[in-house]
């Protein structure tokens, strides 16, 4: 087994892989630890406060933190629901922008257009858009400017046909982003049918953790049956048994997670994005 497993990391370690680590240094930038988890943690200090009291077993200090936060993050979906909306509301916007090029105005024209109607999930992307554009940005690497923080593929593609209007101005561009727009939804209706899938094997795992749980407090707090638990050797052995308990959460979460496909779009080839970028914060 570990002649396999070795063999198995070494061929995992040399494969090629995108580099995305600009993109989750962006992502990392911008988190912001929300107040429902701190509620959280501070919960679950106190429950291990209070097992600690209760049964003497020091793992409880940590393992109550942990339990309370860790568990909730481990069996709900890890931003599936965020992703499809976001989607959902591109090829929204997408339809809208279509509808304006219609009417016979120009592609930036129509972009400002777009601005009171765009869907909430993408709000923010689309009025920093529209301010670079009203900065007197080139159009192009506007767009790009606009794909990068998407971060998506699928938002690649959309921009990757705005950005051929822009250069050609033909009269096609509304009718490729109604194609383009039946094309996310239906994508957007796939995710759906693969995220309901996905929710039965959770909810599985949400119930066998939950009665796991609650056999582990009763036992914890009446009878004698698990005394050799609460020895150093025992506080080990209950540790090792707990992280073999987690590490198969974790694992069922990266398997239901997925990949996200590779972005196509070169965002760095313009030097106005990275001075652009420096010099201009734009808020709705």
């Amino acid at each position: 087994m570990l002649v396999v497993g070795g063999a198995l990391a070494l061929v995992a370690g040399l494969r090629r892989v995108p580099d995305t680590r600009g993109s989750r240094r962006r992502r990392a930038s911008r988190v912001v630890v929300p107040r429902r988890t701190r509620g959280l943690v501070g919960l679950g200090l106190v429950a291990g406060v209070l097992g600690w009291l209760i049964t003497g077993w020091v793992l409880a200090l940590v393992l109550g933190p942990l339990a309370v936060v860790g568990l909730p993050l481990l069996l709900t979906p890890a931003g599936a629901s965020e992703r499809i909306e976001r989607l959902e509301a591109l090829e929204e916007w997408t339809r809208s922008l279509a509808g304006v090029l219609t009417v016979g105005v120009g592609l930036e024209q129509a972009l400002v257009a777009t601005l009171r109607s765009t869907p909430a999930p993408i709000s923010a992307e689309v009025h920093r858009l529209v301010a670079r554009l009203r900065a007197r940005w080139v159009t192009e690497d506007a767009l790009r400017a606009f794909a990068d923080e998407l971060d998506d593929s699928t938002g690649d593609l959309v921009v990757a046909n705005l950005l051929l209007g822009a250069r050609r101005r033909g009269a096609g561009l509304a009718s490729v982003l109604n194609g383009l727009a039946e094309s996310v939804s239906a994508d957007v209706r796939a995710r759906r049918q693969i995220e309901a899938d996905r929710a039965k094997p959770r909810a599985t795992a949400r119930w066998v953790t939950l009665i796991s749980a609650s056999a582990l407090l009763i036992l914890a707090v009446s009878g004698d049956y698990v005394e050799p638990y609460g020895t150093p050797v025992g506080q080990v052995v209950l540790t090792l048994l707990l992280a073999a308990y987690v590490s198969t959460l974790v694992w069922m979460r990266r398997m239901a997670q997925g990949r996200p496909l590779p972005r196509f779009l070169d965002t760095q080839q313009s030097p106005q994005l990275a001075t652009g970028r420096a010099n201009m914060q734009v808020t709705p």
